[in-house]
């Protein structure tokens, strides 16, 4: 089974720790879902992982091999991010068609056929410029570029930004056939949690530049409960348990909480208990009005 793993990572950006001692491994075989909030670091940790930007301190290695400047770990890695058109960009000018054939001799196990396959499922005029695409285009080549590369580790930043949501499904099926016949590591980075959480079998939280929390989806969402009520009967309810969020109103209170490995909730009926999604739990371990 292959590993990426990044050790004790650190990114220092002007004199500020994008990046704080990050350690993660990243198993064959497994589609991550990676979030957390604007400026948390998650495209700097992507870039870093895959050599695309030099780390301060801290390594990151595939199967024991340096990553930084070594070609027979990079044709494993592909870091499929969202395209800049901005004038002088060097992209921007390029043609779609330019920029898959740079593409094709980038990586070295480029499908060729799978590529001029999406780009007609997604309509896309090879003769336009990147500049020209509209920012749900601009998604359809990341992705072609992403698929096409064919990586053992394939990691794609934002890939639905932009992208209707018919589109958006189109991708997760796509996605999801591609990895039940390869069994190729996807690294899926999105602001778009909900629709994406039953695609992620396991779920990496990036905060403030370090890593809170790597577990598998489902097991994660097992333990997480939102329990409300009044106050007196809440209080009584989350008594010795983890609570990542709370909110009141009046005498009535709500709390999110997180049951730790083989803990077990015991309320009575004076309180309601619901389940938490992914999304709902992101925004109580990561907002603002956190515990």
């Amino acid at each position: 089974m292959s590993k990426l793993t990044a050790r004790e990572i650190v990114k220092t950006y002007a004199g500020r720790d994008v990046l704080r001692k990050v350690s993660l491994e990243l198993e064959s075989g497994k589609i991550y879902g990676l979030i957390g909030r604007n400026g948390a670091g998650k495209t700097t940790l992507l870039s870093v992982l895959t050599a695309q930007n030099p780390a301060t301190a801290g390594t990151v290695e595939l199967d024991g091999m340096q990553v930084w400047e070594n070609p027979e770990a990079l044709e494993h890695l592909c870091f499929s991010r969202e395209l800049n058109q901005m004038a002088g960009s060097g992209v921007a000018t390029m043609k779609v068609k330019e920029y898959l054939q740079i593409a094709a001799a980038y990586y070295a196990h480029w499908d060729g056929e799978m590529a001029k396959r999406l780009v007609g499922e997604f309509g896309i005029d090879v003769k336009k410029r990147i500049g020209k695409l509209s920012k749900g285009m601009l998604s359809m080549v990341t992705i072609i570029v992403a698929m096409a590369s064919k990586a053992d580790f394939t990691i794609l930043d934002e890939p639905v930004s932009g992208l209707d949501v018919i589109a958006r499904e189109h991708f997760y099926r796509m996605l999801l056939d591609e990895y039940n016949e390869t069994g190729r590591t996807f690294v899926i980075s999105t602001h778009i949690i909900e629709e994406a959480a039953d695609v992620f079998e396991e779920v990496i939280i990036l905060d403030d530049g370090r890593i809170l929390l790597k577990e598998n989806t489902q097991e994660l969402l097992d333990r997480a409960y939102h329990i409300s009520g009044h106050e007196e009967d809440v209080a009584r309810a989350v008594q010795g348990l983890t609570v990542c969020h709370e909110e009141r109103l009046g005498r009535s209170r709500g709390v999110t909480v997180l049951l730790s490995p083989g803990q077990e909730l015991s309320c009575d009926c004076s309180v309601n208990v619901q389940k938490v999604s992914l999304q709902k739990l992101f925004t109580a371990l990561c907002g603002e009005e956190r515990v």
